[in-house]
């Protein structure tokens, strides 16, 4: 059984619409995939209704972007949650509107320096979706600034760049302590990634363990090798579920759907922990 459980749409900042994500799974051969959009459950429906069409088990889920009180980012995928939980949706829908506010202030930044107007990123929007800097990265390559989001990323967008701007994120045992709250099962995603910036040390791991952290997202291409190393002796240390995925988000980046995958028994063991929802098949 082939499963992929962090997978993205444009109700976030990926490029395929909640359907054509699923319809995707399918021609990749996968037998189950999660959406995992960022502090987003608003394509569950969709997916659902496709993964049916297309023969596709699907797992609801949720990216939720967090940061340490070191300025550490840090993502936790939330699995089986109660999407309409009070608390959980009090803390997304906050980092939600900190990033369109952000967004906003970093669009009058750039315009100062490239052709690039509040309009153009919109038109990367899908509707209902927030605004991030994957749209701002689409708007660019769009104006011909940059050739594609790895590169407006690694340049002009970069958290060292004199455009970018801080939001709001929560304390990640915070969220972990919420989606356990809403019935869910949350996993830390791509937890030694340093290609992507600072990553976090022992003390946030036992933080986020002590609020209840149910797994580690090992198997993914951004966490190098001798880091996974670490993270399968902390997860035995600790009795956490180990996952793997793509982080799939279409167009958006390189990753394509299936390259890494989780265990069915990790998924059997996601389903007897989660009291918010269900998997549909």
């Amino acid at each position: 059984m082939r499963i992929d459980l962090h997978a993205h749409s444009n109700v976030s900042d990926g490029t395929e619409a909640p359907a054509g994500v699923i319809a995707s799974a399918a021609s990749a051969g996968l037998d189950v995939v999660a959406l995992t959009d960022h502090d987003s459950t608003d394509g569950w429906n969709e997916a659902a209704a496709a993964a049916g069409r297309h023969g596709v088990v699907f797992v609801p889920g949720m990216e939720i972007s967090c940061r340490t009180e070191q300025g550490i980012s840090v993502h936790l995928l939330s699995y089986l949650h109660d999407p309409d939980h009070p608390g959980l949706l009090e803390e997304i829908t906050k980092s939600k509107d900190a990033r369109l506010t952000r967004a906003e202030r970093m669009v009058t930044l750039l315009s100062e320096d490239y052709p690039l107007t509040w309009d153009d990123v919109i038109h990367h929007v899908a509707p209902g979706a927030t605004v991030g800097r994957p749209h701002i990265a689409d708007a660019l390559v769009a104006a011909g600034v940059v050739s594609d989001r790895s590169e407006a990323f690694a340049t002009i967008l970069t958290s060292h760049s004199r455009y970018f701007v801080q939001h709001y994120a929560p304390d990640p045992a915070l969220a972990v302590g919420l989606v356990r709250a809403a019935g869910g099962v949350p996993v830390f995603a791509h937890p030694v990634a340093s290609s992507r910036g600072r990553i976090v040390g022992e003390k946030t791991y036992r933080e986020m363990i002590d609020a209840g952290l149910m797994g580690l997202e090992i198997e993914h291409r951004d966490n190098p090798e001798e880091g996974r190393l670490f993270l399968r002796k902390l997860a035995a240390e600790h009795d956490l579920l180990v996952t793997g995925s793509s982080d799939y988000h279409g167009a958006g980046k390189p990753n394509l759907l299936g390259e890494n995958l989780t265990s069915p028994d990790a998924l059997a063991r996601i389903e007897e922990l989660a009291t918010g929802s269900r998997v549909v098949r």
